[in-house]
């Protein structure tokens, strides 16, 4: 499979919620990131766009019962940066994360 598109890591942020994951996590965080940069349509399943909230997306992982989130952006279409992850532990999608991505979402814009 050839990769379409890049990753950019914005900050520590993604870093440091990967490192605190268990190796079986991380090897699905891993597999939907391939899906990310090499499929030409990434499945809802795994990218979904936040409402409300122009250009902020959310890479979807699950892991048995546990559900994670790494909120990101596209840049000129086919570069991908990574903001802040969680794991999710509630139906919605606590406030604060939604609020520190964007506000990372707009530093990586702003700093560009």
């Amino acid at each position: 499979m050839e990769q379409i598109r890049e990753l950019i890591f914005y900050r520590h942020y993604f870093h440091e919620f990967f490192e605190r994951q268990t190796e079986k996590v991380k090897q699905k965080i891993d597999y939907v990131l391939f899906l990310l940069t090499h499929a030409e349509r990434v499945p809802e399943k795994f990218l979904k766009h936040i409402e409300g909230q122009k250009g902020l997306y959310e890479i979807r992982v699950e892991v048995g019962n546990n559900i994670f989130r790494i909120f990101c952006c596209f840049d000129k279409g086919k570069v991908v940066v990574l903001f802040n992850g969680f794991q999710k532990k509630t139906a919605k999608t606590p406030r604060s994360e939604i609020e520190m991505a964007v506000k990372l979402m707009n530093e990586y814009f702003d700093n560009k």
